[in-house]
């Protein structure tokens, strides 16, 4: 591709994301539901005026990136640590029932298997793809109404953090019965460590950082620094501790959210976020859909495996919260928060691909779940947010 053409692929991106954002907003439905039916539209499935490319990957990339890095900053430090073993149930239930209702939805149609054989594994694998949560989309969603700081939108970010990292531990447990090669126990200590290191790496950056906010305050040297950090963690958590990326923006986020100029630095990462950043990420997951591979009985096992990795999610992560003394409406909006599905579901399903754990017909299941999960989380959460609104007014 020749270099300039990148310049009409962003302007093509940038003009449907803002058109179709506020053709949603004007339709009552979050703006991040416009920008995924843009990419879908101008991608290769429909009017092919945009072409996935590598650079539009790691845009897409920076963009999710610089997404949890805000989710991090906007978090409320105080509430994380109250709704921290919280947290930890739903995620452990978001991950298990999704896992066994994948793992049965596949037996349910191609037959059962016995343990430790290639169609056993394939079940399972099925089952881990639905464990994986994409916070980002339900973070834009909520930054959208205002209601990522309260207790709601804090125990989702905290569940879906901790969500994928045993999501990844499960993945690695799965390739490693399969593959002798694979050590499951390195994946646990790596995990551990990582957070180690953040914990011990956060306390210095953070004083550091809090010195310079009280000696430059409100200057544009802060969030330069603070981007880079941002930067910083994402790398070395997917480089040196095989944690997503995402994870590590976030922490680096949490690790500046106390300091005083906390809201300034988002700020300043909302502009590059809102006007290119963000709009490509969106896009992008319209991009990945393909209906090449699609036949009746590849339709109707997407359908299915749809349906259950939304429903399990819901079940999972609602019942645990009530269980947890949330109350049914909070508990439903947790649910609903915890069942998008992208960036980590896509890089769990390429790994299968790589190890034959996932044949490509599958693949189009992956991308018709992202799609779908991520068109009706925002628009279900402004339903559950707007209906408490009007009980509350009414009350």
């Amino acid at each position: 591709m020749e270099t300039y053409n990148v310049f009409k692929d962003l302007a093509i991106i940038i003009v449907f994301a803002k058109l179709f954002g506020i053709l949603a907003r004007r339709c009552k439905a979050p703006q991040v539901v416009g920008e995924i039916i843009a990419g879908l539209l101008i991608g290769p499935s429909v009017l092919g005026l945009v072409q996935q490319s590598d650079f539009l990957v790691e845009m897409a990339e920076v963009g999710v990136v610089l997404l949890m890095f805000s989710a991090g900053l906007e978090t409320d430090l105080k509430e994380l640590m109250k709704t921290g073993p919280v947290a930890l149930l739903i995620a452990c239930a978001g991950v298990f029932v999704p896992l066994i209702g994948g793992t049965l939805l596949y037996m349910g149609f191609y037959g059962t298997s016995p343990f430790g054989s290639e169609k056993f594994y394939m079940a399972v694998f099925m089952g881990v793809i639905m464990t994986a949560t994409s916070v980002s989309i339900t973070v834009q969603s909520l930054k959208e109404m205002g209601k990522l700081k309260g207790k709601v939108g804090t125990t989702i970010l905290s569940a879906a953090i901790i969500d994928d990292v045993i999501g990844i531990i499960v993945l690695t447990f799965v390739i490693g019965f399969k593959n002798p090669d694979s050590n499951p126990s390195g994946v646990i200590l790596s995990t551990l460590l990582f957070f180690l290191f953040a914990f011990v790496a956060g306390i210095i950056v953070y004083r550091i950082f809090k010195k310079l906010d009280e000696k430059y305050p409100h200057t544009q040297r802060i969030p330069i620094l603070s981007l880079a950090l941002c930067f910083f963690f994402a790398y070395a958590a997917e480089r040196y501790f095989g944690i997503a990326d995402i994870t590590g923006a976030y922490v680096a986020g949490v690790v500046l959210c106390s300091i005083q100029d906390s809201s300034y630095i988002d700020q300043k990462m909302e502009i590059s976020s809102y006007m290119i950043f963000g709009p490509i990420f969106f896009a992008s997951i319209g991009f990945k859909t393909s209906i090449d591979h699609l036949t009746g009985s590849i339709l109707l096992f997407s359908a299915g495996f749809v349906l259950t990795a939304l429903i399990t999610k819901i079940i999972g992560c609602g019942l645990m919260a009530k269980i947890c003394r949330f109350s049914f409406p909070d508990s439903l909006k947790i649910g609903v928060g915890m069942m998008t599905r992208g960036e980590v579901a896509l890089i769990v399903a390429q790994k299968g691909l790589s190890v034959g754990l996932l044949t490509s017909e599958y693949f189009t299941a992956v991308i018709l779940l992202i799609i779908v999960s991520s068109v009706a989380t925002p628009i279900l959460l402004k339903l559950l947010y707007a209906k408490n609104a009007v009980e509350e007014t009414t009350a």
